[in-house]
């Protein structure tokens, strides 16, 4: 039986759920109906929509298995649930952190400047930068999924079914935690190393601005601004996400704790729903789509 206090928390964890399906819904269709229009899909647009398409997977499997293990734990108790589960949960979550460095790589290339050959070098070749990427996104796979693989495996031993009760020591469960994210981790210090070279970029050409007295409302300091609010405004509402996944992988180790398992699926929804909807308000073009939208149900 669930307390108020628990069942707030799941009416906010679910309100967040549709509210995130909604907005990365409306970013996906927005961008594959521009697509369809001018029968071409730029880099951004398809950034956006793969971005977009993750979080709602990320969303549901957040909230599927929070939901399994608050109302039927049994389930993972028998067959092969847990485990497929956990394989889609490594694709998902590493994909939408894929498509989230993308963005910021491509907010880098296309608005910072630097003079340095390096840059300017990846600057004339940024449609060869995403399918690099992608090769990192493949490899982080290839070592992420023997982790949890074994992670699995080992959690069987002594009664050979799948729990969500761990049969192993907590600090070697902490420890495989660990190396199953690496592959999140390289991916989020390159989100991090862009994120600070734009910064850079933005005092930079902010100072210019003041010396040449022309003031910061200039086309390249407000796309500089657009970009680095999106960016900044990922990272924290991350860092929330981060610490949600924290408290629901200690909660492994605590079952009991089904409070503090609701708190942290809670958390950890309010990234995928939150940022989609600061991406709405810091593209134009999403933006007007929005406003057309909400003119029209109005109307009706």
């Amino acid at each position: 039986m669930l307390s108020i206090v628990e069942g707030l928390l799941i009416f906010i964890a679910v309100s967040e759920s549709v509210l995130g399906v909604l907005g990365n819904g409306f970013i996906g269709l927005v961008n594959c109906m521009d697509c369809v229009k001018n029968k071409k899909f730029s880099m951004i647009g398809f950034i956006l929509t793969g971005l977009a398409t993750s979080r709602i997977c990320l969303i549901l499997i957040v909230i599927v298995d929070g939901f399994i293990k608050i109302f039927s734990p049994d389930m993972y108790s028998s067959g092969h649930l847990i485990d497929y589960i956990s394989y889609l949960w490594i694709i998902i979550n590493q994909s939408n952190i894929w498509f989230a460095t993308s963005l910021s790589t491509f907010y880098f290339l296309k608005i910072a400047n630097f003079s340095h050959h390096m840059f300017l070098w990846l600057k004339g070749r940024i449609n060869w930068v995403l399918p690099l990427l992608m090769g990192s996104l493949f490899i982080s796979w290839l070592f992420t999924f023997p982790q949890i693989v074994k992670i699995l495996r080992d959690s069987k031993v002594g009664n050979g079914n799948a729990t969500w009760q761990l049969n192993m020591p907590k600090s070697e469960f902490f420890t495989k935690q660990i190396l199953v994210n690496v592959g999140v981790l390289l991916l989020f210090t390159l989100f991090l190393i862009t994120c600070f070279l734009l910064i850079i970029s933005l005092w930079r050409h902010s100072r210019r601005m003041q010396l040449n007295v022309t003031g910061f409302q200039d086309p390249s300091t407000e796309a500089h601004m657009k970009a680095m609010k999106v960016l900044i405004s990922f990272l924290i509402l991350f860092i929330l996400h981060f610490i949600g996944l924290a408290i629901e992988i200690a909660c492994f180790t605590m079952p009991e704790k089904k409070l503090l398992f609701i708190f942290g699926m809670m958390t950890t929804v309010l990234y995928p729903w939150g940022h989609s909807f600061i991406l709405i308000l810091g593209n134009s073009k999403l933006k007007q789509a929005s406003l057309r939208a909400l003119q029209q149900v109005k109307c009706y």
